[in-house]
Order: C-alpha cells, then structure tokens, then sequence
C-alpha cells in the first residue's frame, strides 16, 4: 500500500468524525509517512512502520471523546421537513419509551460491569470490620483480666483473609477497567467508521 492509497483508506475509515479532523489526521499522517521516506524508507515501509491502517485508525479511535464522536454522528445532515417534524411529535409516545428503556438499559449493563468490583471491596471491608471488631473484644476482655483466645483468633483470621483478599479487589478493578476500555473502543471504532 502506498501513501495515496493508505490516505484514501483512511479517509473512507474516519467518515464518522468532523471534516476539519478527518483532514487533520490526514495531513499529520502525510507528514509522517513524508518524514519517514526522508529518512530513505519506502511508503510501504514508512506505513508499516506506524502498524498499518488498522492500527492507526484503532489509536484515533482511542484519543478521539465519545462525546465528539456521538455529537458528529447525530448532527442533522439536512433540515427536517414538515412531515418529519410531525411525525416525530405524534410519534413521540412510541419512540421515547424506546429510547428511555436503551438508555436505563445500557446504564445496568454498565453498572453490572463494575458490581464484582463493589461485591469485592464490601467483602474487604467486612473482612476489616471483623478483624477491629475481634482485636477490640479481645482487648476489652483482657482490661477485664481475661484473656479470650477466640477473639484473638478471629481477629488473626480477619486480617489474614483481608490482606490476601486485597489482590482480589485490585484484580477486580482491573479487569473492569480494562473491560469498560475495550468497551468504549469498540463504540469509537463503530462511530468512527462513518456507516449510518
């Protein structure tokens, strides 16, 4: 692929952001590619060298806010006849639920993404709240002369599980940071490729 036809693909591939990107992109990619022949590598080469054209339009689509992406993809193309704008109106009791159910639908998915993460921390936090709750009793018992070793037991138990169950949280964070990530990439990449 040469520098013309990798341009001419990325254009077609970035048809979902705004037209003063698109050729913003498409001169710094110029450039780029111009920088590497300068150096005395081919286009194919120079092109390579940055990953191909999957790559680039997957790291655009990554350093590109969704809200920019979703702001050029429902920007109205042409103005709304009469008709529509009677349509939408009578339609309004139709259409809306519809929109209100993906919304609140597309919320609990998300929230269900991050539900091991809070699972994990309030099992931390009770494994925590046993341990002070145990070493408290047993000190309480030892300022009354007695010397209870269930309390002291418990309160070993209790610290133990939450200094190992500390790398289940931190392992539950990141797999649902790095799911919502690849999430989100994958909604840029769609929005990005132009298709209505």
């Amino acid at each position: 692929m040469d520098k013309k036809e990798f341009l001419s693909e990325l254009e077609k591939r970035l048809q979902g952001l705004p037209k003063a990107d698109i050729e913003e992109r498409l001169e710094f990619y110029s450039e780029s590619i111009d920088d590497r022949v300068e150096e005395g590598k081919t286009e194919e080469e120079a092109i390579n060298d940055m990953g191909g054209i999957d790559s680039v339009v997957n790291q655009i689509a990554d350093e590109t806010p969704i809200v920019n992406l979703v702001k050029e993809r429902v920007k109205p193309k042409r103005r709304l006849t009469g008709l529509e704008i009677a349509l939408l109106i009578i339609g309004f009791p139709l259409w809306f639920p519809f929109l209100l159910v993906f919304l609140v639908l597309t919320l609990v998915f998300y929230l269900l993404v991050w539900v091991l993460v809070i699972v994990t921390y309030s099992i931390e936090i009770g494994f925590v709240g046993m341990t002070i709750f145990a070493f408290g009793a047993a000190l309480f018992e030892f300022a009354g002369h007695n010397i209870h070793v269930g309390y002291i037991g418990l309160g070993l138990l209790g610290l133990g599980a939450s200094m190992l169950f500390i790398f289940v949280c931190i392992a539950s964070t990141k797999l649902s940071i790095k799911f919502t990530k690849k999430i989100f990439s994958g909604i840029k990449r769609k929005l990005i490729g132009g298709k209505n």
